[in-house]
């Protein structure tokens, strides 16, 4: 099984525009806030400033999604988490969640509506966990 991905984002909920955006930072791989605006933009029905667009890309930095770089006075905005990591840390917090709030029994009754390829993940995360009890007990 593999580890978790090393960089995490300081804040992992992202709102819809800010999701948006990174779908763009990820396809685009660097980008301008004029990039992400015109790209926002071309869609006929949609309105949003230039400013809106600086203000969730700061904020995304803030987070710890982005990283900015300067080059004479253009920013540019990169990902500092791939799209496949950012998914590993968003179904890690989902998985925590269900476990936090669910009883047994509710985790029990999703385990028993599994599918078989599901349920061999299912076993390998079992024999994972069997491995980490282990290791702990004999610390």
């Amino acid at each position: 099984m593999s580890p978790l991905p090393d960089h995490r984002p300081d804040r992992s909920s992202l709102g819809p525009l800010e999701a948006e955006i990174m779908q763009l930072v990820w396809e685009l791989h660097s980008v301008t806030v004029k990039d992400i605006h015109e790209r926002l933009l071309s869609d006929p029905d949609r309105e949003l400033t230039y400013s809106s667009v600086t203000t969730v890309l700061r904020r995304l930095t803030h987070k710890g999604w982005l990283a900015c770089d300067a080059t004479g006075r253009t920013f540019y905005w990169r990902p500092l988490i791939s799209r496949a990591d950012a998914q590993v840390w968003q179904a890690h917090d989902r998985l925590r969640l269900f476990l936090s709030v669910g009883t047994p029994e509710v985790v029990a009754a999703f385990a028993d509506s599994l599918d078989h390829a599901s349920l061999e993940q299912l076993e390998a995360i079992a024999r994972r966990i069997e491995a980490v009890r282990k290791a702990r007990e004999e610390d």
